[in-house]
């Protein structure tokens, strides 16, 4: 690999600055920081009619109004796309391309032998030497670069060695900045462990401005290999740094840490209620603190006190969309629901795992089939009524109505359309195989007719997969195509590891295709088909997206390691795209096998829960949800716990386990799970099965994932005012007390405002709302006693003067609370003056 190569992936980086559209063209532009944050070239175009740079990256929802908007302050922001402007030719596009980023090493933290860190700048991928290797493994290892002169730096690309390393950088961040002691983090992303050059872009542009730095830092989290020293053997940068432009963002920048200062000294003055120097240096500069919408909800809520008035800003920012932001991306809250379900003679599935379950989502129906109960393979098929709460057995044993066999870690899927189950492949314990039938047998119920039919005594014979077991299946009911991918084959040799294709099957025909296959340990010839690079695997999940028509693959395992990257199959055009590699907590869910995945494609979500993990020096069994949201590439941690079984049943949420089963039901957003191994070595409770101390799980649960609509913010946005005044009522109550037990009006009021204007917003299934209020209660019901000094009772002016320090304290935190539910563009500044001052 030439040096040339490099330059080519250099000059193959992104630029982030958009292409002026034509005529009902679409503007778009390069988003750092998403997925595996490859990027693709686009020149800089630039054209005067065209709006700027910054408002094409961060223009305001459409949804809002232009007058709730108003709050940057004019010609700081954008400008970049303005540069080389000329009224005169408005038809004209002028180029800015980037370039090559001279550097030097400013700082590290250490390195070992001769790996300095003087040797990226160089790229020698077949010399071992040529690398900056760190002196330790730990998470305070950086390089520093000092940039020739402040640039824009847009893309950085990673060399490598000629061949594979365990000390590349399985996870990494980078900052930039224009001190060391300020930085922004540009990157947080991962390299493949190949010998191909890899580029990302970098982040550019915060709140609508292109920032500059003269200053790079890579932070080193993770390598390939456990516990090996980071190392990184090439880094090239490309940006922006002509006189031209540079002059131009050079100006902005300062223009707006200028406008910056001003507004933080605002927010600062005003928080302390010096307003007289708010109003002094807001009118000599000219210059808003935030939107109007926020001048005014802080002028009648913390200088007024006029909490009406308050209301009616809140109600107009609602009408105006105001909170859609803030609901679009609040996080999701898991509402866990143990059911506690038998059919009517009381029985209900027993403890199992390596069961299967799927969902009839019209008929709300969950069908349970299958498992391992600790000492043998199940055969019983159940249905839950979901409407009804009630489990009912369909069949002690499916042999008896021409059905499977007792088996486990085989996969069931449900065609909506004929309303019937198709099931394929089971395990086979390796001491069996020599004695036990390899056939792969396939079976479909039909739920209408409580009738089993075998479709096939061997699949293999048919062109479909040999024996399998830790296998997906999902289906496409608009082509009525099965797709069935990866799982083990049941081989006679222990050792070996030959895994199952892509497979696809018509319904209608009843034929098989073979898509792709995969090179293994085992005897198969996969000459002529396309095939994964090397992508084959076990216990995975595998989904398929109607609206994308695309197969999303997600973990498992290959031979000893345990898989946590994310694939794509685009069934149409036969093309497998990686939207993750395999990444730390940080990015996503850590490398696991037998969790388990659902997908809403309305939401465009796919949402795993738990599954068998692997530590260094100790494998464990996590309790984790994650949501992988689709169109933003972007994996979010709902919760985690390692929490054991509560052997009373008594727990909040299921336990950690592995080999469950979870579906899900689009139309009321509701997870359902059942069963598993906790991986516990003690007696089973709560009807569990066991084998040799281990037990197996009979525990069914729902799970809803909430988050606040507008409307509910809003809803919360009042509460909190109300729940304000009426402090500020009992308060005033309270000062008006003359003697113990006298009910004053100030008290009556108080009372009245609880009952018609708290109580009515109060969400009681919120634990923290219905706290607060009953603490409000109690304090208006137990107003202490007036001092006995206090002979009369104290004035309107006198109560004010008294409290209003501590009021105008109270509401400033009320006022900030808000400011949580508000867009960023909308809101003053997020830092303190106070934290400007350094002690020295």
């Amino acid at each position: 690999m030439s040096s040339s190569f490099v330059d080519d992936c250099i000059n193959a980086a992104a630029d982030p600055f958009p292409v002026a559209a034509g005529a009902g063209a679409a503007t778009t532009t390069a988003e750092p920081n998403t997925g595996s944050g490859k990027v693709f070239e686009k020149p800089l175009r630039y054209s005067p009619s065209s709006s700027s740079l910054s408002s094409l990256l961060c223009r305001p929802p459409s949804s809002f109004n232009s007058q709730w908007h108003n709050a940057s302050p004019p010609n700081i922001y954008g400008g970049l796309a303005k540069i080389g402007d000329d009224s005169s030719r408005s038809s004209d596009r002028a180029e800015s391309p980037q370039v090559r980023l001279s550097y030097t090493v400013h700082d590290f933290s250490s390195y070992c032998g001769t790996y300095h860190p003087n040797s990226i700048r160089e790229n020698k991928p077949a010399e071992q030497s040529s690398r900056w290797s760190s002196g330790t493994h730990d998470q305070a290892q950086f390089v520093m670069l000092r940039l020739d002169k402040p640039v824009v730096a847009c893309a950085i690309t990673f060399g490598k060695f000629h061949r594979a390393h365990v000390c590349n950088l399985r996870e990494f961040k980078v900052y930039g900045g224009m001190d060391t002691d300020d930085m922004v983090e540009l990157l947080h992303t991962g390299l493949q462990n190949n010998t191909e050059p890899e580029s990302f872009s970098l982040l550019y542009a915060l709140r609508n401005l292109i920032f500059p730095v003269q200053y790079i830092k890579i932070v080193p989290l993770a390598t390939f290999g456990p516990n090996f020293n980071y190392s990184i053997w090439f880094v090239g940068l490309k940006g922006h740094s002509d006189e031209r432009t540079m002059n131009q963002v050079m100006y902005e920048y300062q223009n707006y840490r200028e406008m910056e200062t001003i507004r933080l000294c605002l927010k600062h003055f005003r928080q302390r209620n010096m307003m007289d120097i708010f109003y002094l240096i807001q009118d000599r500069t000219g210059v808003e603190l935030e939107n109007s919408f926020l001048t005014q909800l802080h002028k009648h809520l913390v200088q007024d006190a006029d909490f009406t008035a308050a209301e009616q800003v809140l109600e107009a920012a609602h009408a105006r969309h105001i909170f859609k932001d803030y609901a679009a991306n609040a996080e999701y809250t898991p509402i866990w629901k143990r059911i506690w379900a038998t059919n009517e003679d009381g029985d209900a599935p027993c403890g199992r795992g390596g069961h299967q379950m799927c969902i009839d989502v019209e008929e709300e129906k969950i069908y349970l089939f299958g498992g391992w109960n600790g000492y043998c393979d199940l055969s019983d098929l159940w249905c839950y009524h979901i409407r009804e709460g009630r489990w009912r057995l369909l069949s002690a044993d499916t042999r008896d109505q021409g059905g499977p066999g007792p088996r486990s870690c085989h996969k069931m899927c449900f065609d909506p359309d004929t309303k019937s189950i198709f099931v394929l492949g089971q395990f086979v314990e390796p001491s069996a195989i020599l004695t036990t039938n390899l056939d792969s047998d396939f079976f479909r119920y039909f739920v209408e007719y409580d009738q089993w039919v075998k479709i096939s005594d061997n699949t293999a014979r048919d062109g479909g997969p040999e024996l399998i077991y830790d296998h997906q299946i999902c289906i496409d009911s608009k082509t009525s195509e099965l797709y069935v991918f990866g799982g083990r084959v049941a081989f006679v040799d222990p050792n070996g590891h030959n895994y199952g294709g892509l497979y696809s099957y018509h319904i209608p025909t009843n034929t098989w295709q073979l898509i792709r296959i995969f090179l293994s340990s085992g005897p198969q010839n996969a000459m002529n088909f396309n095939r994964f690079d090397d992508n084959s695997r076990v216990g995975h999940s595998m989904l398929f997206n109607p609206c994308t028509r695309g197969l999303y693959i997600f973990a498992g395992q290959r031979v000893k390691d345990y898989l946590a990257d994310l694939y794509c199959y685009t069934i149409d055009n036969d093309h497998l795209v990686e939207l993750a590699p395999e990444h730390s907590k940080s990015f996503g869910p850590r490398a696991g096998f037998t969790q388990r995945a659902t997908i809403d494609p309305t939401a465009q979500e796919i949402h795993v829960f738990s599954g068998y993990r692997v530590r260094q020096g100790s494998d464990t069994i996590v309790s984790e949800f994650w949501v992988y949201n689709i169109e933003q590439n972007q994996w979010k941690n709902v919760y985690q716990t390692d929490k054991r079984c509560d052997e009373n049943g008594k727990s909040e949420r299921p336990c950690p386990r592995y080999a469950h089963d979870m579906v899900y039901n689009p139309v009321t957003k509701t997870q359902y799970i059942f069963g598993g191994n906790p991986g516990e070595q003690r007696q089973p409770q709560l009807g569990a099965s066991i084998e040799n101390g281990c037990k197996r799980l009979s525990d069914f649960w729902a799970l809803q994932l909430t988050k606040p609509d507008p409307a509910g913010v809003f809803r919360k946005c009042l509460l909190m005012l109300r729940m304000q005044r009426l402090e500020e009522l009992c308060k005033l109550a309270n000062r008006r007390r003359m003697v113990p037990g006298n009910v004053c009006d100030e008290t009556l009021q108080a009372l009245e405002y609880l009952q018609s204007q708290v109580a009515v917003l109060v969400d009681h299934n919120i634990e923290e709302e219905s706290n607060q209020f009953h603490q409000l209660c109690a304090k208006l019901c137990l107003l202490p006693p007036v001092p006995p000094s206090s002979s009369s009772p104290l004035s309107s002016s006198e109560i004010t003067a008294s409290n209003e320090d501590e009021s105008f304290e109270e509401r400033t935190q009320l006022f900030e609370k808000i400011l949580d539910y508000l867009p960023t563009e909308m809101k003053e500044p997020s830092g303190q003056l106070l934290d400007a001052v350094k002690f020295v």
